[in-house]
């Protein structure tokens, strides 16, 4: 598993270094397969840019350049995120990494590695706890009634394309598809997600908490609450002055810790998930009544936001 180290030798500046193998290096090398990728990663070591300075750098349509930016993100080479821009919300994308070391000289594995991913309608939640301002719509209409928490009970409710809501969760059962007799050495769960402010509000932080098994993996700090700017997929009778769109995050739990989106944020490790002992894998999504910033949630399906995705987890296993 890729592993993040500081290489404090140079006085100057500080060598972000990823230490991974050659079975977790594909997806990397896959990423830097286009010489645009690899100019694009070059120029982000130097400095942030947003993807309309990149588009315009290298000359190419900011669609374009999103694609690339994106398969750069999925590989854990650089990070965006969203903040406030002169019209609007802005991407802002940056280098996590200055150096890449691959690792050959491990032993031979005599196991067989694999992995399963499952797709999780938002809608699909087991239990909740939620609080206004909330609310369900799907890609056609709202379900049941804005700000009303027995809404979250509606048979509707699994049509879901947005959900959100002020303060609680919703809780999740993956089917646990793992092989009898496997260990599984890597969870991700992938989600688009942000803030929950009225109507939207790039400026709003809040604490979202991931919870598996009962287990509290991680909290990231979402930057705001994003509109005024039509999602890629939102539908158009959704009004832009609400909630369009959120941030493409990734969580992973393995053996040396919790990370999102590569940055390791608690000593949480897979075995403490103890995902061999039920049938089931719970996934809690909410903000803790302690929360410094308890700015809600929102969850994005794959018909609504900017990814096309719903929650996603992969679970990669030996046996």
């Amino acid at each position: 598993m890729p592993k993040l180290m500081v290489d404090s030798s140079n006085t100057e500046i500080a060598t972000r270094v990823l230490t991974t193998n050659l079975d977790d290096f594909v997806e990397i090398a896959k990423a830097l397969s286009s010489d645009l990728r690899v100019a694009i990663f070059k120029k982000l070591l130097e400095r942030p840019m947003n993807v309309v300075e990149i588009a315009e750098m290298f000359n190419i349509p900011p669609s374009t350049a999103a694609v690339n930016i994106k398969k750069l993100e999925d590989a854990n080479l650089i990070r965006t995120e969203m903040v406030p821009g002169t019209r609007g919300t802005q991407k802002i994308c940056a280098a996590v990494f200055s150096k890449i070391i691959v690792e050959t000289g491990e032993p031979v594995q005599v196991h067989h590695h694999d992995f399963i991913e499952i797709s999780m309608p938002v809608g699909h939640f087991f239990d909740f706890q939620v609080s206004p301002t909330c609310g369900i719509v799907s890609d056609s209409k709202i379900i049941g009634e804005l700000d009303d928490p027995s809404s979250f009970l509606e048979p509707e409710r699994t049509n879901a394309q947005l959900i959100w809501f002020r303060h609680g969760f919703v809780e999740y059962r993956f089917p646990n598809r793992t092989p009898p007799g496997a260990k599984v050495n890597n969870l991700e769960l992938m989600m688009e997600v942000c803030s929950e402010a009225p109507l939207h509000n790039p400026n709003w932080p809040s604490d979202i908490t991931l919870w598996i098994n009962g287990i509290e993996v991680g909290t990231w700090t979402s930057p705001g609450d994003f509109g005024g700017e039509r999602g890629v997929l939102t539908p158009s009778w959704w009004s832009e002055v609400n909630t369009q769109f959120g941030l493409l995050k990734t969580w992973r739990v393995t053996d040396q810790g919790a990370f999102i989106d590569g940055r390791i944020i608690s000593d949480v490790t897979v075995d403490d998930l103890r995902l061999e002992q039920a049938p089931f894998i719970t996934v809690r999504i909410g903000v803790k009544p302690d929360a410094i910033n308890d700015g809600g949630v929102n969850l994005f399906g794959r018909k609504f936001g900017n990814y096309e995705t719903d929650l996603v987890m992969r679970l990669r296993f030996t046996r």
